[in-house]
């Protein structure tokens, strides 16, 4: 069982922020400086300025009422000038050549690892200087596995986020599972290959019976980490950009997966980046021949054409819809919680855990903040109804026993879940809804909303483009 999630809260009144609160404060006072000249302006700004804290303190998916209706203004306001929409073959050179919305700093860079001498695929972001580095994972599991094992792959992995963590360079990482279905026919024809002629009659009809029900019931799995690094974070900056790619391939080679419980395939080539990305944008050619790929653009792997609606995102091969964390349970959990997220189903699925480790002397700084905010509000409420809230108290119990384990030794870590289920028709969009929002119910616990006018950066966080919506620039 694993636990200690919780959201952070800053201190205000009435259901506001801190920030909501004080800008409350200022335009309550503006609005007392510009009554005392001229009074009849109060039959308009009070009750305007009630309306804007009422919108502020309300929630809706989660999230302040006021946000969320600010988001979809933006976005109509964005739509109506065709903002959301993109279309590559009207773009000028030499912006043809990229990727679309948050990809479109990105480059793909081929390299050479000399500590396996394969090549390797980089993926540099133009902008901030950060790269991408990419690690195939083998698809597997620990639900056979005792639980001591399993205990040792928690630890094992929280050494692994200590180490981020004190690895300036490091500027955040994201493990992505990708559940494509339809593999079954490529089983089939490995089953013809390897069948025995000699075998008895009913193994040859148990095995054909097999193979017709195949393809309806199985998934091709393709997982792999993502770690962005900051090349430049040294004493000693790299001077040209094959060193910063070798200090990028050193800090990533640094972070040792073994004993977490997954096994490292390899490093993502060119190649791999190029199917992963195109193969997103269109399900159809996940299974194509690696030459197939060889000679892409960067900016072809993605679509010809998106348009980034409030709740899917329209592209090459198919409509996307994505949901992103709202709350996780405040109960400890199973560690195969997510195990119904990660199940097969008729569509491609991809799941996205995107972590940003925070230093030590940052995390203890946050925790004391959540100990004083948490306390603030006991205070607060208990001065107006006589009494704290129970939610509140155990808020503040649960704010403590994390303070304690970072004074042991732990560490913080801002992370968020993702989740994208892809349609091949437009027709069946409410069916792929359905079967994702079943899957988050199935996990007893987690709770998910549509990303809201965020359709396309949340589809390419899952993807290795080197975007994550945690790292700062």
């Amino acid at each position: 069982m694993v636990d200690g999630f919780r959201a952070r809260r800053s201190f205000g009144f009435g259901g506001l922020s801190k920030g909501a609160t004080m800008a409350a404060a200022g335009a309550l006072v503006a609005d007392g400086l510009i009554g005392v000249q001229a009074p009849a302006t109060l039959l308009v700004s009070l009750p305007l300025t009630g309306a804007v804290l009422a919108l502020a303190a309300a929630r809706r998916h989660g999230m302040s009422a006021l946000a969320y209706y600010w988001a979809k203004l933006s976005w109509r306001r964005a739509a109506r000038v065709e903002a959301t929409s993109y279309r590559r073959v009207l773009l000028p050179l030499p912006y043809a050549l990229d990727l679309p919305g948050v990809g479109a700093s990105s480059t793909l860079i081929k390299a050479h690892d000399p500590t396996t001498g394969k090549s390797v695929g980089v993926v540099q972001d133009r902008q901030t200087g950060h790269m991408t580095i990419t690690t195939l994972l083998a698809p597997g599991g620990s639900l056979m596995a005792p639980t001591g094992a399993v205990q040792s792959n928690l630890r094992t992995w929280a050494s692994v986020l200590d180490a981020m963590s004190t690895d300036e360079q490091v500027m955040g990482a994201s493990v992505t599972i990708q559940i494509t279905p339809g593999a079954g026919e490529a089983l089939g024809d490995d089953v013809k290959v390897r069948r025995d002629p000699n075998a008895p009659k009913l193994a040859k009809e148990t095995i054909d019976e097999l193979v017709r029900t195949t393809p309806h019931a199985t998934a091709s799995v393709a997982p792999w980490m993502s770690v962005t690094v900051d090349p430049n974070a040294t004493a000693n900056p790299p001077t040209d950009l094959a060193e910063q790619v070798a200090e990028a391939l050193k800090v990533v080679d640094s972070l040792d997966l073994s004993g977490t419980g997954t096994d490292i395939e390899r490093r993502a080539t060119d190649v791999d980046l190029r199917r992963l990305v195109r193969s997103a944008y269109d399900p159809a050619v996940f299974n194509a021949r690696d030459a197939e790929f060889a000679d892409l653009q960067w900016g072809e792997c993605g679509p010809q054409a998106a348009d980034d609606n409030w709740e899917e995102y329209a592209h090459d091969g198919g409509v996307s819809l994505s949901y992103v964390l709202r709350e996780m349970p405040r109960r400890p959990i199973a560690y195969s919680v997510l195990l119904p997220l990660l199940a097969p189903g008729r569509f491609q699925r991809r799941i996205t855990l995107a972590y940003r480790v925070l230093d030590p002397y940052e995390g203890e700084a946050v925790m004391e903040r959540e100990i004083s905010h948490a306390r603030q509000r006991e205070q607060a409420t208990a001065e107006v109804k006589g009494r704290s809230k129970w939610s509140q108290r155990a808020d503040s119990e649960r704010a403590e026993r994390a303070a304690a384990q970072v004074a042991g030794g732990s560490q913080v870590v801002d992370w968020t879940l993702m989740v994208t289920v892809t349609a091949r028709r437009t027709a069946d969009l409410p069916a792929a809804r359905q079967e994702l929002e079943r899957a988050v119910k199935a996990t007893r616990g987690i709770r998910m909303r549509p990303a809201f006018g965020a359709q396309a950066p949340v589809f390419a966080a899952g993807l290795p483009l080197g975007y994550s919506p945690l790292v700062r620039d």
